[in-house]
């Protein structure tokens, strides 16, 4: 029944956020704003993350199924990639790189705030 349950939450949000890009016709991905309204609901406590947990454990432990489609389209396109590997590989770094930076700042604020 747990299990159910999660699901039925998360498909719920994602109906939420749906909902949201059709009637406001924000371009932004519907999923993005699902998983923000989930976030919400956790936050102001009106779902439970117990409700979750049996869900995100099954998840887990079959997180690398969840790649074998994004490889499978990297392959496809290896042709692509070939003549634009300099940019992809330059924005792979900086995007990187930039990740780590700004989490390392928000960290340092959050820990000084605390």
């Amino acid at each position: 029944m747990g299990l159910v349950r999660a699901l039925f939450i998360v498909f719920a949000c994602l109906a939420a956020g749906e909902a949201v890009v059709r009637l406001t016709g924000v371009p932004f991905p519907a999923s993005i704003i699902g998983m923000g309204v989930l976030f919400v609901l956790l936050q102001l406590k009106w779902v439970k993350v117990e409700w979750l947990q049996q869900m995100t454990d099954v998840l887990m432990q079959n997180l690398s199924l969840f790649l074998v489609p994004p490889c499978v389209a990297v392959m496809d396109y290896l042709d692509v990639m070939r003549g634009d590997w300099q940019a992809i590989l330059t924005a792979t770094v900086v995007s990187t790189l930039m990740v780590m930076w700004v989490s390392g700042k928000s960290h340092e604020w959050i820990r000084r705030r605390l």
